[in-house]
């Protein structure tokens, strides 16, 4: 009986093994991310620009510039998207709100105490 134990485990143990890692074992991802800063709204500067390159003629404005966390920016596109009436998205640190709402973010954003300026035009 013994010796089956010690079979299992010797066969559980092969089985997760490392047989080379050069930085050690990668067991926590979330240390290895690079670090984002968490400014407050005062202290980052946004752009605005309405686009249409790669959108198919759709307008889209994009928000960039941010330096904060994803929570954050997940909330702030939620009050953007009501405060436009339309949809958006977060996509790697831009905000994307549909159509044309430039002035309104601008508006908007300043409001959030955003510093903000519109491009592009």
């Amino acid at each position: 009986m013994a010796s089956k134990q010690n079979s299992n485990s010797a066969q559980n143990s092969s089985k997760n093994r490392v047989i080379y890692s050069e930085f050690g074992q990668n067991t926590d991802s979330a240390a290895l991310e690079r670090a984002k800063p968490d400014l407050p709204p005062a202290q980052q500067n946004l752009k605005i620009e309405a686009s249409r390159k790669g959108r198919k003629g759709k307008t889209v404005t994009v928000i960039s510039g941010f330096q904060t966390s994803n929570e954050t920016l997940e909330k702030l596109v939620k009050q953007l998207k009501t405060h436009c009436g339309s949809g958006g998205t977060l996509k790697e640190d831009m905000i994307e709100i549909q159509g044309d709402h430039a002035q309104k973010l601008l508006e908007m954003l300043t409001k959030l105490g955003y510093k903000a300026k519109i491009s592009g035009r």
